[in-house]
């Protein structure tokens, strides 16, 4: 969970190169086929950035269609996508279909938008692609180590085919940067630092670096991490008026704040600090979702990276995930029957990426209606990234993400964590 070790890029960089060499880490090159080395991919990553992106053209015919925003079913429906957007969607019979495009054939499957991971770290190429495979069109990143999330963001735009439609993080906002000061020359400095990234002149350097590499969302802490078990996940890191700079600084960049969180203390701090999202929120209490309802703070549990933990070898981390994960059950549903908007996220991570459908899967295990749970990954997560008019539905002028799969999701859920199909922009992955 939240970033596992990757390899730093050459010391040699560049400010210019960052973006370049990012590439390089994630694959970039060798997905879109260069077959450049990291060198030659800094010099031609300006041209290959100006090419036209690709999108699709296809007709996905037959299948029932479910509209995750109104819970309508249309069976035997039709939906025309054209240069990656879906043109019209509905019933046979009231749609136009176009004799010159591509046909999908969708009979006998239920199809649903692309869904939506609204946290999963993504360092490589393959794992972009596995996460489209497994059904995340879209996704936000909760950070990488050295700006990949941007480079596989890039790569979504060029080949849509081979990555999720990503808001990327950048580097975490977090008191020991460690090896990731290599991810940027301007984070250098701050390894001269007694005390980490604390000060509010440092936590400030680290967002306009992020904001400057092209950062979507900024990510932080409250607290560390619980799939460690050396690291306490009550202890609090930052103080309210930390990440209330924090917050300030992303604000004056166009940006919101993710922030990690697991103790009641540190997840209240964070909503009143100004945060955009809550992530994990193990002990979140009932005073903060209130908060949260009355400023529209998200919450983003990831119940599958703490599901993740049950059986682990070491023995803190399996009582830490049995002791978590009927609390986290809990708070989401709290949550949602408060009325705090929720949104589906894996939090995979270290070269394992889990199919977003087990999200939704535990949403509704949760206490969700499964309609409700497939909403977290569909017009939820994506009004979290600020995506509302583009995914979580197949309408008019929505993307055409498709998710085919073989079973009705309105009746057994667990159908989402293996799809049958899908397309992304389009294009049959």
């Amino acid at each position: 969970m939240c970033v596992e070790p990757a390899e730093p890029p050459s010391s040699r960089l560049t400010r210019r190169g960052v973006l370049a060499a990012s590439a390089a880490l994630a694959g970039t090159a060798a997905a879109l086929g260069s077959g450049a080395s990291p060198a030659s991919a800094a010099s031609t990553a300006p041209r290959r950035a100006a090419t036209a992106p690709r999108a699709g053209d296809l007709v996905v015919d037959g299948g029932t269609l479910l509209d995750p925003a109104t819970g309508e079913v249309t069976e035997d429906a039709v939906v025309v996508i054209r240069d990656g957007v879906v043109r019209a969607a509905g019933a046979r019979g009231r749609v136009e279909v176009p004799g010159d495009v591509r046909r999908l054939d969708a009979h006998g499957h239920w199809v649903l938008p692309g869904l939506v991971d609204a946290h999963i770290h993504l360092n490589t190429a393959t794992e972009a692609l596995d996460a489209v495979r497994k059904g995340a069109t879209s996704a936000r990143s909760g950070s990488t180590n050295f700006y990949q999330d941007i480079a596989v963001r890039e790569l979504a735009r060029q080949a849509p085919e081979l990555a999720p439609r990503l808001k990327a993080a950048g580097i975490f906002v977090t008191p020991d940067l460690g090896d990731t000061v290599l991810g940027d020359p301007d984070l250098t400095p701050l390894a001269r630092l007694k005390d980490g990234v604390r000060s509010a002149e440092a936590l400030r350097r680290v967002v306009e670096v992020n904001l400057k590499r092209g950062a979507d969302v900024i990510k932080t802490r409250v607290n560390p991490r619980a799939g460690l078990a050396e690291q306490d996940p009550l202890e609090q890191v930052y103080s309210r008026e930390q990440l209330s700079v924090i917050v300030a600084a992303a604000k004056r960049g166009g940006k919101g704040v993710l922030c990690h969180s697991y103790s009641e203390k540190g997840c209240h701090d964070a909503v009143l600090a100004g945060i955009h999202s809550l992530e994990h929120g193990a002990y979140v209490g009932e005073r903060t979702l209130a908060e949260m309802r009355r400023r529209g703070t998200f919450f983003t549990p990831t119940l599958g990276a703490i599901a993740g933990m049950i059986g682990s070898d070491d023995p803190v981390l399996d009582e830490r995930g049995r002791t978590y994960l009927p609390l986290l059950k809990k708070a989401a549903l709290a949550a949602h029957e408060m009325g705090v908007p929720l949104a589906a996220g894996t939090d995979s991570s270290g070269g394992t990426v889990d199919p977003i459908g087990g999200e939704v899967e535990l949403m509704h295990s949760a206490g969700l209606s499964a309609l409700d749970a497939i909403r977290t990954a569909t017009t939820g997560a994506a009004k979290l990234l600020g995506l509302d008019g583009t995914v979580g539905r197949l309408a008019r002028g929505f993307a055409g993400d498709v998710l085919l799969v073989d079973g009705d999701p309105l009746a057994d859920v667990s159908v989402l964590k293996k799809p049958a199909g899908v397309v992304r922009s389009g294009l049959a992955v």
